[in-house]
């Protein structure tokens, strides 16, 4: 018989259990909840042309499905409207305008052996499957889908160098197989030279060398199942002699219905592939590495605590989600990376990236990266030095090791001039001003004419106004780190040398245009027409690059003839509706007037009222903007993705602030989305920020406060913002 205290000491044990069960329970939903708030099939669809599957946070892997490809909207691998699954590759880009990568297609089927990818709807000329999206799942980290043809369910996970795949196939299956096709690639890719070896009864290894957007990719790789392979068929192209264009693997299922299967992959080879699988993926607990990568991408998404209504969150996470895919790791575990040079480089200090969409990401993404992934700063930048080292100048749009030379400028100049802006100091600073003076004293591009102070002709070089801006844009990021580092004649000249954009600008009828040899204005001139080749502007139009000036805005204040002319242009470009001609790119989307929200050189204009006063102006239509051109589904992006750009103009703008110059640090304040946020900054230091708003649908700041002080100001500075601190921020009404 108890006693009553005894009674009361059990009551206490079975109390204590109960709240440290619930205590346990609430760590787990709290630890997963930021991951709960993103939605991948976000951009999948319309033109986002975003990656759907299993990555870890900059991962050198995606895991994930390809379609058949239909055309542009497939630049992924992957669109939202396909209707079938051909298989799962190993590496796919998000958001580009150009498709590439797609490497080690891996496919699970039954039946029939068929190691071609079908081309035709209806799947008859080869493999593929049809799927439902009901019985497709994809969570950071993860994904999973029924193939129907097949009768087998397959999900898989990552790490940062590998994948698992789990594929359960029905009872009764018949002839299970798993195809390995070496030959298939997105876009623009195609192989070159494949090849692949069985080590043991579980073990392959080959590479996939080919060519496509990057003109030489070479890539390394390691397969193991967890079940011997009763038979392994490896197949070779009659066209290219011994080359292994597809595997069959028939394994030993004789024990259930179940087979694993780990792929790891490295640009340097065989052997270090097979090292990052042996050192990421050391067992075959599917469950445990889906955890890890939740975990991964949980702690990532963490660093902003961000509250507001659950579509909202949705939005928010699934961008800031998709602004952490790229750049992605470009070496191995022990340190070994394939250089620009193509030459194989053994370990060093810090972690090699790749893909680098310069001309999208210098906006915004990676600014905003400066601020919440900072850890990570100096291996970017001392990585694009690296670059520098091994090809003779930064990168421009660089993938796999190779560069492309895609779009227009010197854009890899902002990053780094803004990194050491920043404080950053993980890399060579002498190095980095070298490589940014080198990148502006090329002979190419036009940049010859602007070394001479003079305007780049548009009748001797293509997109000439578009390039022009872009270099007077970094030279103007030159000019603050010469300064700063105390190389005063550097100083002067290259800020003379930003303020050259005025050599376009004609003042007669106000716009940006191209200018002839002999001094004359290109002729006709339209500022709607956006053409797609042989054009001044680089995939838009007289209207929306006339503003591409964020280093020198008070500069183009004064050519415009003063704030008020200024402003009423500003809102023109808002209004104004025109036929941009049959030949515009279709990246310029998302428009309002002629503000194309779609593609990245217009994005810090909603910003600019706040230089003539009025931003009211700015928040009416930054949150115009958020409100349109972001949503959930999978057409809820206006445009390309772009490697992270479009997701990180609205982590940012949602926050209530946005970089305008790429290297000064000095963020304009717009209108923030939420309630409450909160940065998590290095030294368990934060920065808070506490919205007070009656009507959801108000955006307009009334007041601010900083650490309990009233702000007057209408920017932020970065390092204010590192220094940590609250802000309050009182929204009231709306404009009429």
């Amino acid at each position: 018989m108890f006693s009553t205290n005894k009674l009361t000491d059990l009551k206490n044990i079975i109390l204590s259990f109960v709240l440290f069960c619930s205590c346990i329970f609430n760590l787990d939903a709290q630890r997963f909840q930021y991951v709960a708030s993103v939605d991948p099939f976000i951009g999948t669809g319309g033109h986002g042309h975003v990656f759907l599957g299993a990555n870890v946070p900059f991962g050198m892997v995606q895991a994930g499905p390809v379609n058949i490809n239909r055309g542009w909207d497939w630049c992924s691998g992957y669109h939202y409207s396909g209707r079938e699954i051909l298989g799962f590759t190993h590496t796919h880009l998000s958001g580009t305008g150009i498709g590439d990568w797609g490497d080690i297609l891996v496919l699970p089927a039954s039946g029939q052996t068929l190691t071609r990818a079908s081309k035709k709807e209806d799947l008859s000329d080869g493999y593929g499957s049809p799927f439902d999206h009901t019985n497709e799942v994809c969570t950071p980290g993860y994904y999973r889908v029924r193939l129907d043809r097949y009768g087998v369910e397959a999900e898989m996970t990552t790490t940062t160098r590998a994948a698992i795949h789990h594929f359960r196939y029905d009872t009764g299956t018949d002839d299970p197989h798993i195809v390995v096709d070496l030959k298939f690639g997105t876009g623009w890719d195609a192989p070159v030279d494949t090849g692949m070896e069985r080590l043991d009864d579980s073990t392959f290894v080959g590479h996939r060398f080919s060519k496509g957007w990057a003109r030489d990719q070479r890539l390394f790789f390691a397969i193991r199942l967890s079940a011997p392979v009763r038979k392994a068929d490896l197949q070779k192209d009659p066209e290219k002699g011994d080359q292994v264009h597809a595997a069959v693997f028939y394994p030993d299922l004789s024990g259930g219905n179940d087979v694993y299967l780990k792929i790891a992959l490295s640009p340097v080879s065989a052997r270090n592939a097979l090292l990052n699988l042996e050192t990421e993926m050391p067992h075959w607990d599917l469950e445990r590495y889906k955890e890890e990568a939740q975990s991964r991408w949980n702690e990532n998404l963490s660093v902003i605590d961000y509250q507001a209504a659950p579509g909202l969150r949705t939005i928010f996470y699934t961008s800031l989600y998709h602004s952490f895919f790229f750049p992605s790791v470009y070496d191995d575990v022990n340190g070994d990376y394939r250089g620009s040079d193509q030459q194989e480089r053994k370990g060093k200090a810090g972690t090699n990236y790749t893909v680098y969409s310069l001309w999208d990401t210098y906006r915004a993404q990676h600014p905003l990266l400066t601020l919440v992934q900072p850890a990570r700063v100096d291996d970017i930048v001392a990585s694009m030095l690296r670059i520098y080292r091994e090809q003779g100048k930064l990168p421009v749009w660089h993938l796999s090791g190779n560069e492309t030379n895609t779009m227009v400028g010197y854009s890899a100049v902002p990053v780094v001039v803004d990194a050491w802006q920043k404080g950053f100091r993980g890399f060579d600073p002498k190095l980095a001003y070298e490589a940014v003076k080198q990148s502006s004293m090329q002979k190419t591009d036009g940049i010859q004419y602007i070394q001479k102070m003079q305007y780049i002709p548009a009748d001797s070089v293509n997109e000439s106004v578009a390039k022009a801006l872009e270099y007077a844009i970094s030279d103007g990021c030159i000019a603050l780190m010469a300064k700063g580092m105390g190389h005063v004649d550097d100083a002067e000249y290259y800020w003379q040398r930003s303020k050259l954009y005025s050599r376009y600008f004609d003042r007669q009828n106000t716009f940006m245009r191209g200018r002839m040899a002999d001094g004359s204005w290109r002729t006709p001139f339209s500022p709607f027409e956006a053409r797609h080749r042989e054009n001044d502007y680089c995939e838009g139009n007289g209207w929306q690059y006339t503003w591409l000036v964020p280093h020198d805005v008070e500069g183009l204040i004064a050519l415009m003839g003063g704030q008020k002319k200024f402003g009423q242009k500003l809102d023109s470009l808002f209004i104004v509706t025109g036929h941009m001609g049959d030949e515009a790119s279709p990246d310029i989307s998302g428009l309002i007037g002629q503000y194309a929200h779609g593609n990245e050189p217009g994005h810090h204009i909603p910003y600019l009222y706040n230089y003539i006063g009025r931003q009211d102006r700015t928040a009416a239509i930054v949150r115009r903007i958020m409100d349109e051109m972001y949503t959930t589904g999978p057409g809820g992006l206006c445009g390309n993705e772009d490697v992270g750009q479009m997701s990180a103009w609205y982590i940012l703008s949602a926050l209530g602030f946005y970089q305008v110059h790429p290297a000064d640090g000095i963020f304009q304040i717009g209108t923030p989305l939420m309630d409450y946020a909160k940065i998590g900054l290095p030294g368990n230091k934060s920065f808070e920020i506490a919205v007070k708003r009656k009507n959801p649908a108000d955006y307009l700041i009334r007041e601010i406060a900083l650490n309990g002080k009233k702000y007057q100001h209408r920017f932020l500075r970065y390092e204010d913002i590192m220094k940590g601190g609250k802000m309050e921020i009182v929204i009231e009404g709306r404009a009429e």
